[in-house]
């Protein structure tokens, strides 16, 4: 079963109250759980803050015997420190969503060798079988949607110009899913650079490609704040009419395009930055409530058009 947008908020809505409801179980059980996370450097990290600390604020509240130390990061070697520091003060578990798979994986693997439990989100470690648990989107799908989505829009075949993410696991599974995908399809990727995820790098990258390529007929621009920065080069270029224009992470501003019936966005595919809740939840039950918790959870992430835009759209959301 596809989880929308719609139902993992209701979701996280329902978890938080029945922890505020229940603050006498396991009282006993107590913790200190580190939280590293990327600064708010865009909308989706931006979105991953907001819900990071509201979600810390009703686990503080329901089960007051857990102890939380939350840090952000606006690149790789803040991070690291970070994570130094936090094992430095014993924390007995850590929830980290990346910068870097890479330069990451083996400060993790170092406070895992101390007994920490360890949770990543999202982006994953570049090593097998770090973490504890695990809580991210179906990243393969992720890859393989865009893929179909541009077969369905160019049956005949086409050129098509790719914007990666950052380097990390992640996005080498995505890129190797669409890859996969778009075999014996006719449909040639002309260039396929890292477009970090972010409008102005995305906007940049567009003016290469554009000034680089006479035809272009798909832009796979990997995330919504890339894709906005593209959309924006694409239409300065007065070339907006010769290609389609696919993003992905659900981002309002994106959705509300599909709702409106945008002719260079129609569709999206859903990856959001709420992943983060029950990442903290679940981690936090494993303390208050002595459970063994461990494995992974991916949600689905469907393609997102004007048909069923509506169960993604949440204007109130700051992403």
């Amino acid at each position: 079963m596809s989880i929308t947008r719609r139902t993992i908020i209701k979701i996280a809505a329902a978890g938080a109250m029945i922890s505020l409801a229940a603050p006498a179980i396991a009282q006993e059980g107590g913790a200190k759980i580190g939280v590293a996370i990327p600064a708010a450097t865009h909308g989706w990290t931006g979105g991953l803050n907001y819900h990071t600390e509201r979600t810390i604020a009703a686990m503080e509240a329901a089960f007051p015997q857990i102890e939380f130390v939350l840090t952000t990061a606006g690149d790789v070697q803040s991070q690291v420190n970070n994570i130094e520091d936090m094992v430095a003060q014993g924390i007995n578990a850590l929830v980290i969503l990346p910068m870097e798979s890479d330069p990451l994986t083996e400060p993790v693997k170092a406070a895992k060798a101390r007994g920490i439990f360890i949770t990543t989100v999202d982006r994953g470690l570049s090593e097998e079988g770090v973490e504890d648990l695990y809580v991210g989107g179906n990243n393969a799908q992720y890859g393989t949607i865009a893929a179909e989505y541009f077969k369905d829009k160019l049956p005949d075949g086409g050129k098509i110009v790719v914007m990666r993410g950052i380097p990390t696991a992640i996005d080498n599974i995505r890129i190797d899913a669409f890859n996969a995908a778009l075999e014996g399809s006719g449909i040639e990727v002309l260039d396929m650079q890292y477009g970090n995820w972010n409008p102005d790098k995305g906007f940049e990258l567009m003016q290469d490609y554009l000034s680089r390529f006479e035809q272009i007929d798909g832009v796979w621009a990997g995330d919504d704040d890339a894709a906005l920065g593209a959309k924006a080069a694409i239409e300065q270029s007065g070339r907006a009419d010769d290609m389609v224009l696919l993003g992905g992470s659900g981002m309002n501003t994106v959705i509300k395009m599909i709702m409106d019936g945008d002719a260079l966005i129609d569709a999206d595919i859903f990856y959001p930055p709420t992943l983060i809740v029950p990442a903290i939840e679940i981690t936090t039950m494993r303390y208050a409530t002595q459970a063994p918790i461990q494995g992974r959870y991916e949600l689905d992430s469907p393609l997102i058009t004007k048909e069923n835009a509506v169960d993604f759209y949440f204007p109130d959301s700051p992403y």
